[in-house]
């Protein structure tokens, strides 16, 4: 099965705690054993695995270590996840210093996207010129992945300036990153899923399938996301997209949301 895992579903998802002082060294960071969640990844049938930048951070001394783990697992990296604020202009040159250290990293261990979410929201509200901030942050990011042989996609979350739909719309007709839609997070935003995948297939390469309802997230199959309309989508749109599964959020124990999330994929990617 030709699908990715996110390794964040194994403990908390934080931020490095040098990044409370220091921007610069802010990366992401789940608070899980990562060998144990790619173990347990390989044995739900995945092929390849997803990583927070502060994550790989650890192996950047040991990249023979970690790949080798990998690769007797039958695994490879598919994609890096990082994230930013971009709106605020004192700060943002801290921010591309570790965006191009997890850009870098992601490129020496071999991947193939590099993701970033991003767009803070101000203790104030949000002000018009905040879109346009990010939109050119993340059209600098596209140019630094290209940099390192990367896709760059941007990734909409709950929580920042692109939760909902009209939101998202009005970024990407700023911006010319690619979209890597969440499937969960555009639902609890109050989108449908099915429908921005349609909408912006053309700028899809990479997608993160997360089931959602009432509140909360679930595995695959499990809520009320159209997973048959989008995947068919994206298998028929006339390129190449790479599909992750997102499990971070679900009550249940990470181990079974992989397994059930496999079974209901297995159906689809032979």
């Amino acid at each position: 099965m030709k699908v990715g895992y996110m390794t964040n579903a194994w403990g908390d998802v934080v931020g490095h705690p040098a990044g409370v002082t220091s921007v610069k060294d802010l990366f992401y960071l789940s608070t899980g054993s990562i060998e144990e969640a790619v173990k347990s990844i390989s044995r739900a049938g995945y092929e390849m695995i997803e990583i927070f930048d502060g994550n790989l951070a650890k192996y950047a001394n040991n990249k023979k270590v970690f790949n080798d783990f990998l690769k007797g697992l039958n695994l490879k990296l598919l994609a890096v996840y990082s994230g930013a604020n971009f709106i605020f202009d004192e700060i943002l040159e801290d921010e591309f210093y570790k965006l191009e250290k997890a850009a870098s990293l992601a490129a020496e261990f071999g991947a193939k996207h590099f993701v970033v979410g991003g767009g803070a929201i101000r203790s104030k509200g949000i002000k018009e010129d905040d879109y346009k901030k990010l939109a050119e942050g993340l059209d600098r990011v596209m140019e630094l992945s290209k940099k390192y042989g990367l896709i760059a996609s941007y990734h909409p979350h709950l929580g920042t300036i692109t939760q909902g739909p009209d939101q998202l719309d009005k970024l990407m007709s700023l911006t010319k990153i690619d979209l890597c839609p969440d499937t969960g997070h555009i639902e609890a935003g109050g989108g449908d899923s099915a429908k921005v995948v349609e909408k912006y297939k053309e700028r899809i390469k990479y997608i993160h399938l997360k089931d959602y309802y009432r509140g909360g997230f679930y595995p695959l199959g499990k809520g009320q996301v159209n997973f048959d309309s989008i995947i068919n989508t994206l298998l028929n749109c006339g390129h190449e997209v790479d599909f992750t599964v997102e499990a971070d959020g679900y009550n249940g124990a990470p181990e079974e949301a992989a397994n059930e999330s496999s079974k209901y994929l297995s159906r689809i990617f032979k």
